[in-house]
């Protein structure tokens, strides 16, 4: 018997408690067994035709645990999260509880949902402080008289602007679990970054004056930020109803001049039509 309870958690983080009987991890066990039998080769038996009896005897059974979970678990938690209707944006944090033969083991799993968002009155706070920076831009004689901004860097300057303000006006709370997921993506990167150049962890952050800790809470920082601005621009363009067009998409198709590249493009349609429509969004809050 396999039971489940379903606790919400604050930031639409979920934990799930997965109780499973005995019967179900001896009947699992099998099969496990049976997975790693069909590989297992002995002295004297080709591979996957050593006898049961015999490959008990040299397959150790955390062996065989290691292999059931690997393969109950993933099909347990997708039957649950389909039954409870959960829709999670990052894989789930799966910790064991209780895992004692004759017993019934124990699984938390631990998963997070898209955040939600609130835009609250976005638009009049972006033009009241387009506003402010018109003013800002007013010109006086005798003042920066010689100066004259690029456009590119005054379209910059407001998609700045436009961004440091959503991030602090617009309620969104990032899910804990998936800044630890980003989180532990970018240190392993950094890892295989400064042993590339012969460095370790150690000397790089001396020579950053950093710590570990300071290090991931920038990183921190920087990841919360990110995201919350990704899930920030998805509303707005839902709620602006900005799409992504066949006519946005052949365009971009056109560009591309090499017949790999168009083919690697269309085959990933779906990633540029979000990277258009990301743009597009950022376009809108220049043009407000």
């Amino acid at each position: 018997m396999i039971k489940h309870t379903l606790k919400k958690l604050p930031k639409n983080t979920h934990e799930i408690l997965i109780d499973i009987s005995w019967d179900e991890i001896e009947k699992e066990y099998k099969t496990a067994f049976d997975v790693i039998l069909a590989e297992f080769s002995f002295e004297g038996f080709r591979k996957g035709k050593v006898p049961p009896s015999l490959a008990e005897k040299h397959i150790a059974k955390d062996q065989v645990y290691n292999q059931l979970i690997r393969t109950m678990l993933p099909r347990v938690y997708e039957e649950i999260i389909k039954k409870e209707g959960l829709k999670p944006i990052v894989s789930p944090k799966i910790d064991l509880v209780t895992a004692k033969e004759k017993e019934t083991w124990q699984v938390k799993a631990t998963l997070a949902e898209k955040p939600e968002v609130d835009l609250g009155d976005y638009k009049k706070k972006l033009l009241e402080a387009k506003a402010n920076m018109k003013k800002d831009d007013i010109w006086v004689p005798g003042k920066d008289e010689a100066k004259k901004e690029d456009p590119n860097a005054k379209k910059d300057k407001i998609l700045n602007e436009a961004l440091s303000l959503l991030l602090k006006e617009v309620k969104c709370e990032i899910p804990p679990l998936l800044v630890e997921s980003e989180l532990n993506r970018k240190l392993t990167q950094l890892l295989d970054d400064v042993q590339k150049i012969g460095l370790t962890v150690d000397s790089y952050l001396q020579s950053k004056g950093l710590t570990m800790d300071r290090l991931k809470e920038q990183y921190t920082r920087e990841i919360t930020d990110m995201y919350k601005l990704e899930f920030i621009l998805l509303d707005i363009a839902d709620k602006e109803k900005i799409e992504v067009t066949d006519a946005d998409m052949n365009k971009l198709f056109d560009n591309l001049k090499e017949d790999k590249e168009k083919e690697s493009a269309k085959a990933n349609a779906y990633f540029y039509a979000s990277v258009l429509r990301k743009q597009k969004t950022l376009d809108f809050l220049i043009s407000l």
